[in-house]
């Protein structure tokens, strides 16, 4: 049995992730200042006798003893990161710094959940880990783009300068039970609109592509990433390589909730990618991981969540 740190461990992926490890027999210590994250989210592992709760914020120093941590702290979603966007860059960069500390000092394997949004709006498709990227430094966007590459920098740095076992995953769109009604991401936003009959808000012309991963899939992922062998450290795209445009997504959830809403369009925000698509053949050579679920079986999971959730 491990000790296994999780921080935003309260948040959508998080809260999956420590039901997991604690199906695989851990004790897991779950760390999050709920600014996304819920306690509903972990509200059933609460009484579980290997889980333990921490409120905290990683941009303060955290001394505790453990065997592993998975770095998810972290807004993850346009609506959330940009809310403070100084904070955002803050909980990447302070966050990081306090968490490799802790792996150095308790020898610890230590995971950090980067993203997809380090390629910023890609001009190659599909995005392999070789691509160093398109990202405008100075935009409503870069506190999390940048933020998020300057921890993979302080991940490698670590690892080159104290030898530290690192596992660094760029995370493409995940979706599935637990995301937040109100974070602005795209499946979300659908789904609630169409289960309350609202207008489906498209930006653009609808034509921009994105992948979309159930979190089951993902969440296999990070776990096949980190009992891998030390010297793969990553970068490793974790994703679905299918992809689907946004108008497409807004039809097929009218079709999937049975809803009259209409699809109305908006302008496209600044920086917003026009393309989205990870090419996971690294993940599926050394970690013989793919996702397995697919879009319209994930979506009617996540429908039905919502309807729970949004008539409690």
């Amino acid at each position: 049995m491990k000790r296994v740190m999780v921080t935003g461990g309260a948040g959508f992926l998080g809260s999956h992730l420590c039901a997991s490890l604690l199906g695989n027999h851990h004790e897991v210590l779950c760390v999050d200042n709920l600014f996304t994250g819920s306690r509903r989210n972990i509200q059933g592992l609460l009484e579980h006798p290997d889980f333990e709760f921490m409120r905290h914020d990683v941009t303060f120093p955290l001394y505790v003893e453990v065997d592993e941590i998975y770095n998810l702290a972290c807004p993850a979603s346009p609506h959330h990161y940009q809310f403070d966007p100084v904070q955002t860059t803050k909980t990447s960069v302070h966050g990081a710094i306090n968490m490799l500390g802790l792996a150095k000092r308790t020898k610890a394997r230590i995971f950090q959940a980067s993203t997809s949004e380090v390629y910023g709006d890609p001009d190659v498709s599909p995005q392999s880990e070789e691509y160093w990227g398109h990202v405008n430094p100075i935009g409503p966007r870069a506190c999390y783009d940048e933020g998020k590459r300057c921890a993979e920098t302080l991940f490698f740095d670590y690892y080159r300068q104290h030898g530290l076992a690192i596992k660094v995953a760029r995370i493409f769109n995940t979706y599935g039970p637990n995301m937040h009604p109100n974070d602005g991401r795209v499946i979300s936003n659908f789904i609630v609109q169409a289960l309350r009959k609202e207008p489906l808000t498209v930006y653009g012309d609808g034509m921009q592509t994105r992948s979309f991963c159930y979190v089951e899939d993902m969440i296999r992922g990070f776990m096949k990433f980190m009992e891998s062998t030390k010297d793969l450290t990553g970068p490793v795209n974790l994703g679905n390589p299918e992809t689907c445009s946004m108008l497409e997504l807004a039809e097929k959830i009218l079709r999937l909730t049975g809803s009259r809403s209409k699809i109305i369009f908006k302008p496209l925000p600044v920086d917003d990618p026009r393309q989205r698509k990870p090419d996971i053949t690294l993940a599926r050579k050394c970690l013989q991981w793919a996702p397995r679920v697919p879009l319209e079986d994930g979506l009617k999971e996540t429908i039905a969540y919502f309807s729970r959730s949004l008539d409690s």
